[in-house]
Formats: structure tokens, sequence, C-alpha cells
């Protein structure tokens, strides 16, 4: 079971409606994606499972939702106007740019993707960060309206740390979840939505006394790895990559990255894996650099532009400290893409006819459950299953669809992963019963109307 690559996701994406291009009609934008119909509710379903796992499952994590423009000082403190690069060089035959660190070598030299040459420039940093102004008089040269679009959501996490605590009276260990739009301008983005400028994130800052952050970083990996089995994932698919010292943020203690095989058509079994999400111990280096006492090794304060102390003091120990972090990140885009990867398999009918079938867990279909009308030019039978779609609809998501025959209606909601299809049939004007099909097994069982409702409710948990 999987998609054998990512260009059997693409292809079912856009033809099922889960994502297209974006602005197609006018030749498109490098990797920009808009999300369709389906994609927009399986993306839904997936932020959904994160948000109730954290935030309402558990007792020690509150919610926000920060701004994405921020004051330019948030950029400057965290280190992003300085640090947040990638290292750029051009090939000099055939004008592609290209990420160094993303590149092969041949005899010690770096080879360019696109044409295979080694006449490549020299690495130079190239900031991510989109830069954007400020004011109805503002303009591109006016350095005091200079602003960016967040790179991440994490730093409107931490400026709101001080907040956060004293609105909700938290107290150590906490976390603070955030589900958002984040902006990178990549070098090379691509690999339809697995590498894309503008994105969402779901990140959470977890805050903990300095001496617990090793365990608490350990335990984060461990519920991380359930979650995403709980969407259904494969362990066979997912594997550890510790970072070593040299990859390492500036800010970071200990980051283990959790992989997805995104190519398994790769030769190079190494190439088929890249990151799904990662999960950082940034100890607490957001929290001093954001605050306005701490002085470095010459007695001069870190940040003389901030108004807050974002310490912590706990009144059991009369303590004031700064908080590690531990933050687990994770992409909304390669989530789902993950997701239908891995829910994606083929299956043989009874003619000998090879369809796609989408295995997603029930909670994440975008589709619960399709009402069919065997004959849709019977007006008796159109007007009963219209009226169990909308009986339905309150406790699922459901759909009405007459627009083909009963086998093509069951091969595009096989492929769209809606798990259970309801048809309507001469017999149910006689015994007022339906005929039900679980999309896993292809098997049909004959359920009354009245118990409809209470038997999908039951198999759809």
């Amino acid at each position: 079971m999987g998609a054998p690559n990512i260009d059997t996701i693409v292809s079912l994406a856009k033809r099922r409606g889960f994502v297209f291009p974006a602005s197609d009609i006018y030749g498109g934008l490098g990797s920009s994606w808009d999300y369709g119909p389906l994609g927009v509710e399986l993306a839904n379903n997936i932020k959904k499972s994160w948000w109730n796992w954290l935030v309402y499952e558990r007792d020690d994590i509150e919610g926000l939702d920060s701004s994405i423009i921020q004051n330019r000082l948030v950029w400057k403190y965290s280190g992003h106007e300085d640090t947040f690069s990638d290292p750029l060089v051009d090939c000099r035959d055939c004008k592609t740019r290209l990420r160094e660190d993303k590149l092969d070598t041949a005899d010690g030299k770096f080879v360019c993707s696109n044409c295979g040459s080694t006449n490549l420039t020299e690495s130079r940093p190239f900031n991510l960060m989109f830069r954007t102004t400020v004011g109805a008089a503002s303009s591109d040269d006016d350095e005091s309206a200079l602003a960016y679009l967040r790179p991440e959501t994490a730093q409107g996490i931490f400026t709101n740390f001080a907040n956060v605590l004293n609105t909700s009276r938290r107290k150590l260990p906490f976390g603070i979840a955030q589900i958002g739009k984040a902006f990178r301008n990549e070098v090379t983005p691509g690999n339809f939505i697995f590498r894309t400028r503008e994105f969402e994130q779901m990140e959470l800052e977890y805050f903990v006394r300095p001496d617990a952050a090793t365990a608490a970083h350990q335990e984060w990996i461990d519920d991380f790895d359930a979650w995403i089995g709980s969407l259904g994932i494969s362990s066979a698919n997912l594997k550890h990559y510790e970072q070593s010292k040299t990859e390492l943020a500036h800010y970071s203690e200990r980051t283990v990255d959790i992989l997805y095989r995104f190519f398994p058509e790769r030769e190079d079994v190494d190439k088929q894996w890249d990151e799904l999400m990662g999960i950082a111990n940034r100890t607490d280096y957001d929290l001093r650099v954001h605050s306005k006492k701490p002085e470095d090794s010459e007695g001069k304060r870190i940040n003389p532009d901030s108004t807050e102390d974002l310490s912590y003091f706990d009144p059991q120990t009369n303590e004031r400290f700064y908080p590690y972090i531990i933050e687990p990140s994770v992409g909304v885009n390669r989530t789902l893409l993950a997701v239908m990867m891995d829910a994606y398999e083929e299956r043989t009918n009874d003619k000998g006819e090879v369809r796609g079938v989408l295995r997603l867990k029930p909670e994440l279909a975008p589709i619960k459950v399709a009402v069919l009308p065997l004959a849709k030019n019977k007006p008796d039978i159109v007007e009963l299953a219209r009226k169990i779609k909308r009986d339905l609809q309150p406790s699922m998501r459901a759909v009405y669809d007459d627009t083909g025959g009963i086998g093509k209606l069951y091969a595009r909601q096989d492929e769209i992963g809606t798990p259970f299809c309801v048809t309507v049939d001469h017999e149910t004007l006689e015994d007022n019963a339906v005929t039900v099909r679980d999309r896993d097994t292809w098997e049909q069982e004959r359920i009354g109307v009245g118990e409809l409702e209470s038997y999908l409710a039951e198999r759809l948990k």
C-alpha cells in the first residue's frame, strides 16, 4: 500500500479537487497551490486532529493566533535578519539558481542538478524572508517602513509568552499552540506541495524548567510518533534523523527530525526520505533575546528595544529564570501529502479494472458518506435519497451524487477516500432499507433507514 511516487498524488489531487495550481488561468506561479473542495476539508481535518489532541485533550496547553506581519524588531532580535538564509549558487552554464546544500558532488565539486555542470559561482547567503512595507506613504526605499511576512509562527508565541502566562495563570510546564501561515522565499521550491513559499505550520512551544528539558524533549518525540501514526501513516514509512552539531540551528541544543518516505521511486535509498517535521530543544534562547533585562558577556543589554521581561517566577522555589522551550513543528502541506501518499492503493475489481483507493482514516476523510440513487430518472428514489442525505448532514459530512452509473460513482468515492456509500434502490421504496458499501472491503450490507445514522456513526469512530 502507498503511492509509488508524488506524481500519482499530483494527478489524483487535480483530477478530484484536492489541490489546484494557483492562478492557473494566468499560467500559474511557481510552487503556488490552491486547496480545492476536498483538499480544504482534508487539511482542516488534519488541523482539527492536531488541535484537539493538544489543546482540548490535554490540560497544559493554550491556543494562540498571532499576526502575520509583526514589528521588524521581532525578526532583528530573533536572529532572522542576520541568519535566516540558505547558501545560494548560480550555474554559469544554464543560469539556474540553486541551493548549494542540496546539491550532489563529483570530484569534490558541486554539480548543477539541472544540467550537470560543475561550473558554479561561489556560495552566498540568501535571506528567505519576504520583505514588505507598512503604511500609506511607505516605499521600498524607506527603511522605517520595512516589515516582513513571518517566516515561522513561533516568534508570535514567544512575544506573547507573558500575555498568555498572566491571563491564563499557567505554571510550568505548559505550552502554547498555534496554526497559521508562514512565508519563505525558497531558492528551490518544488515537488508539488512538499516545498512551497507559502505554507501553513502547526507549531507548539512547550515551556519547561531547564533541568526538565531533556526528558520533555524525548517525551514529545515519542508523542508525535504516536500522533502521526494516528493519522494512518505507516511506521514503515517513517524514521528519525538526529541533526549533527554542525546542522543544528544556533538556538538548538538537540533537534530530531521525523522523516517520511516521500520519494519511494528513487534508486538511492537515502534520497527517498525527507523531513516531515522537526522537534527541537530551543533552550532559553528565544525568551532571553526578546527580554529587556539579559546582558551579554560585556555587560550590555542584549535587547535595548524590548519593554518586557519574559523570565518566569516560580512561587514555590522563589526562583526567577528563563524557561527552556521544546518545539515540535509540523507543516500542514507535508502532513497532507504524507497522509495521501500513505493511504493510496490500487485494487483490481471483478472486471479486471485497476482502481485507485484512498484509504483515509474516517476522521480525516473529506466526505464521510455518499448517498447514491440507483436510478436518477425515478423521482421517488431521487427524493428519498436526497432526504437521507439531508438527515445525515447535521451529524456527518454527506453528499448526494447521481452524475454517473453506480459503478462509476463507487469508483469516484473510493478514489477520494469516502468511507461509505449508501445506495437507494427500488427495494428501498418497499422495505425502507438501503445498501451500505464499505470503501476498504467493497462489502455491502442492507441497513434500515431508521438505523442508518447510528450504524454509520459507530463505524466512523
